[in-house]
């Protein structure tokens, strides 16, 4: 009896030690993680008329401006593309995305990055990333948005 006490004893102390070491080993990843991709977490920059989205104010004219050591990007996301499609910027360099759309909802999701937008129409989403890696990244649309969802991409060229 005393022996089969101490063999249960002796297995639950291993599966202890194996869920803390599990928590440990998740803890670490999810830090590294973060760590290397940073924080994105979108804010709401503000709201707009998604009927004056294509004629009035920044979203009128989507584009890329450096100011201030830093690119800001307004960029209009409409059924079936992003306007500016395609975007080019220095790495290392702070980029400040505001995103709507004039239509319905879209996703604004970077890849290989943790920039993932939910895109509402009236509202501004603003996020900053600085991008560490140059190459092309593409930007996906991940919420279903109609027929030609699927072909619903852009492009950001991170330059040296």
């Amino acid at each position: 009896m005393e022996k089969n006490h101490r063999a249960i004893e002796t297995f639950e102390r291993l599966w202890l030690l194996f869920v803390l070491g599990m928590l440990v080993f998740f803890l670490v990843v999810i830090t590294g993680m973060l760590r290397t991709h940073g924080g994105t977490v979108p804010e709401r920059a503000e709201r707009i008329d998604a009927t004056k989205v294509r004629t009035e104010g920044n979203f009128a004219n989507p584009r890329v401006v450096f100011e201030g050591g830093r690119y800001i990007a307004y960029v209009q996301a409409f059924a079936y593309g992003y306007l500016p499609a395609e975007i080019t910027v220095k790495k290392g360099l702070p980029v400040t995305f505001y995103v709507t759309s004039p239509d319905v909802q879209h996703g604004f999701y970077v890849e290989n990055t943790n920039i993932n937008i939910q895109v509402i129409p009236g509202q501004v989403a603003q996020v900053t990333y600085t991008f560490k890696r140059p190459g092309v990244y593409r930007i996906i649309c991940n919420e279903y948005c109609g027929l030609g969802h699927q072909n619903m991409f852009g492009k950001i060229r991170v330059e040296d």
